[in-house]
């Protein structure tokens, strides 16, 4: 039950960031402190971030919904959170280091790589 609640939530998040990030890209980047440029901009963030970000929420939802998506939600989030921690990590020894309101997406990106890890573990044994 605890899997499906913490999918449940994900789904949620994945849902409100993406259709924020769908229908106002330029928004988005700028609360970010992200700046962006040329023609193509907000056409690649609405995908980026719009889109996959609403796929991730169905992914997810599906895993909270259907018994046979949950591992398969599960090993996404491990593997795109993931993605993101060492992409972070290795960026802080690249440089430079992101501004501190930044911070709070990598925290939640750290968190959500553990409880995704945690679940998937719990899933295997259930």
């Amino acid at each position: 039950m605890l899997i499906r609640i913490f999918l449940a939530l994900m789904a949620l998040m994945f849902a409100a960031f993406g259709l924020y990030s769908f229908l106002n890209p330029l928004g988005m980047a700028a609360g970010l402190g992200v700046d962006v440029g040329g023609p193509n901009g907000a056409y690649e963030l609405r995908g980026i971030y719009g889109g996959v970000s609403l796929a991730a929420a169905l992914l997810c939802a599906g895993g909270a919904l259907q018994a046979a998506l949950r591992v398969p939600a599960l090993w996404f989030l491990v593997v795109y959170m993931g993605g993101y921690v060492f992409a972070r990590a290795a960026a802080l020894l690249l440089g430079p280091a992101p501004t501190p309101g930044f911070v709070v997406f990598i925290i939640f990106e750290v968190v959500s790589l553990a409880a995704s890890a945690l679940a998937l573990r719990a899933a295997y044994r259930a």
